[in-house]
């Protein structure tokens, strides 16, 4: 790039992947001098934390990974190296040794107390966005500008000279070369029976909290002392019980082999449904992100490099899953060996028998899985087996005489689940969903660009899988079991069963949830709430700039093929690579305009996790710090390299 060459770029959204593709601009102009760039950043909310992670939000909220696992900073000797910032477990050490005066007093509280394998909070990862965003900002190579905008891009439109014409929600206009669209979470249309209860709550006088990222949701709204619906128990499902039970004064008292809850008095009456009738697993209480003892033996790269040389392309139902289900089952039954000597009479026949019918050159497709169940009828007894499918349906089967007893149920759940996640490396179960954790980061590479066929994609990937491993793998911290088991044992929390079915009894002027499983009449309440996030769906968002985008044709939804031949609309953007550029409506590609992270869920799978810092000793997946790399070809192609 010449030195006379004025470039001119937006990044919206100044959230972390807005603030990679800042730092990425920045590391490439410091070590080549003579750029001249000027970068507008825009965002309503502060740059840095953008809108999920600000530091001001209750500190009830956790993060879903520990104080080692998070980054905006990347650690690729290949790349520029950064101008300032660290990932946040070495930021928090920083800040526990030498503090900064502008922290508050909570903050400087959670950092003195916070260990590299603690869960943070939100709000203490937004105050480490902010600051590494302030010491980014504080390195900026000379000839280059930034301006922060505090305002949402309306809309972008290219104009006749190349550049692009940004419009702002304040009324002003911005000419620039080039638009990174770094959107992250944005608003979504309600689906047609989110809508229909919306309707009806609105004619008949209830209360109905939509899906929403739960900083935003007024919890004051919801009452004390009534039953509330609660549909959801994935992670938005722990966010609302925290604001409504300690949020409002109640304690968890640890005093003996199991937590009590001691309420308020303010808490509602919460009533949880979700489609397993139980909460997402929680996490093995682990040194790393990934077991250590646990490392994949079929699912690998060596075995993506066959599929490469052979020209398959392959399918994940057919060829991904088989080799991951027996990395599965080589898991838990390695560490049964290992951790229940008693429970396999010949452990080294039996691994040996094992590890032949695992092997997947020696038999075929239709024949391993009886391979294995053959040498599990020789050693394993039936109380040992692993139902893997059924680990994520844990009250699959059964039928519950009334709430009490299925309550009863997910209490004895939770607690053998947090039991299991204390053993850590010691417990089957948990090392069986550690290869799956493992064995996602491997599909992540797997499957991006169109690695898996569309209609294998539809079917598997996102058909079965996605809900699947999301329920075993990105569950909270134990904790979480044992606060919600408490809180059932003291009367404030109560299930529905299930399968749950929800709808709108006119006559009482009540909503309702019921499950076919359990023999009682339906939970009834006046308030709704959906712990749910918005729908990650380009076709939905309620965006006005990626509305407007869509209505102009400079993107469009990808579709995708099933098995059928049926075309089917994917939730993310059809987009090219590298580095990632939206397809129009009419197919072309327009030059200039970039995007990263969340809208890219069509040509990535699992856009939603933040980069992974790398930890010493653990398995360095290429997945972990690829939104970084994104960034960074992003940034390459801005300034022309």
């Amino acid at each position: 790039m010449g030195k006379s060459q004025r470039i001119r770029t937006a990044i919206i959204g100044a959230g972390p992947r807005g603030t990679s593709v800042l730092e990425r601009l920045l590391a490439h102009c410091a070590v080549r001098t003579g750029s001249i760039l000027h970068i507008d950043v825009i965002d309503p909310y502060p740059a840095g934390p953008g809108h999920v992670w600000q530091p001001d939000q209750s500190r009830l909220y956790l993060m879903n990974t520990q104080s080692f696992y998070p980054t905006v900073i990347p650690e690729d000797p290949l790349l520029a190296p950064p101008v300032a910032g660290t990932t946040f477990d070495l930021w928090r050490a920083r800040q526990q040794r030498d503090p900064l005066p502008t922290l508050t007093a909570d903050e400087r509280s959670e950092l003195a107390a916070l260990g590299s394998g603690d869960f943070p909070s939100r709000a203490i990862y937004g105050r480490y966005l902010r600051c590494t965003l302030e010491e980014l900002t504080g390195q900026v190579p000379d000839g280059v500008t930034i301006v922060f905008h505090e305002t949402s891009a309306l809309s972008v439109r290219p104009s006749a000279n190349g550049t692009f014409d940004v419009g702002l929600a304040n009324g002003a206009s911005l000419t620039v070369d080039s638009v990174v669209l770094a959107l992250g979470h944005v608003p979504s249309r309600l689906n047609p029976e989110q809508r229909e209860l919306q309707s009806s709550a609105g004619q008949l006088g209830l209360r109905y909290l939509p899906p929403s990222i739960p900083a935003d949701v007024d919890w004051s709204e919801v009452p004390a002392g009534e039953p509330v619906l609660v549909r959801g128990m994935g992670l938005n499902f722990f966010d609302a019980m925290g604001q409504l039970t300690e949020g409002r004064g109640g304690k968890f008292i640890d005093s003996g082999p199991l937590l009590e809850y001691v309420p308020s008095g303010q808490e509602p009456l919460l009533i949880a449904a979700s489609r397993r009738g139980t909460p997402y697993r929680t996490k093995a209480a682990l040194n790393g992100y990934y077991p250590a003892s646990v490392n994949l033996r079929y699912l690998t790269g060596a075995a993506l490099k066959r599929f490469a040389a052979a020209g398959v392309r392959p399918g994940f139902d057919h060829d991904l899953w088989p080799l991951l289900h027996r990395d599965t089952l080589w898991a838990y039954y390695s560490t049964l060996v290992r951790s229940q000597p008693g429970a396999v009479p010949d452990p080294s026949a039996f691994l040996a028998d094992l590890e032949e019918a695992l092997r997947p050159h020696a038999h075929s497709a239709a024949n391993w899985e009886k391979a294995v169940e053959s040498v599990l009828a020789v050693h394993v007894g039936p109380r040992h087996r692993l139902d893997l499918l059924g680990l994520a349906s844990p009250l699959a089967g059964r039928t519950f005489a009334s709430h009490a007893e299925l309550d009863a149920a997910v209490v004895d759940y939770l607690l053998d689940d947090a039991r299991r996640s204390a053993l850590g490396e010691q417990d089957p179960l948990k090392m069986a969903i550690g290869a799956l954790h493992h064995g996602r980061a491997v599909l992540k590479t797997a499957v991006a660009d169109g690695g898996i066929t569309d209609e294998s994609w539809v079917a598997g990937l996102r058909g079965w899988f996605e809900s699947y491993v999301e329920g075993l793998a990105s569950g909270p911290p134990a904790l979480r079991a044992e606060q919600l088991a408490a809180l059932a044992r003291a009367g404030v929390v109560s299930f529905v069963g299930p399968d749950p079915k929800f709808g709108i009894d006119r006559r009482m002027g009540v909503f309702t949830a019921a499950s076919p499983w359990v023999k009682s009449p339906p939970r009834m309440a006046k308030t709704m709430v959906e712990a749910l996030a918005p729908t990650n769906r380009v076709s939905a968002s309620a965006s006005p700039l990626l509305g407007q985008l869509l209505a102009d044709g400079l993107v469009r939804s990808r579709l995708m093929m099933t098995a059928e031949g049926a075309p089917v609309q994917a939730t993310g953007l059809d987009v090219r690579p590298h580095p990632y550029r939206p397809v129009a409506s009419n197919g072309s590609v327009v030059a200039g305009l970039y995007v990263l992270g969340l809208q890219l869920s069509a040509a990535q799978w699992g856009t939603a996790i933040a980069a992974e810092a790398v930890q010493p000793g653990g398995p360095a997946y290429r997945s972990g710090q690829r939104t970084l790399r994104d960034a960074d070809e992003i940034a390459r192609a801005i300034l022309g390299r």
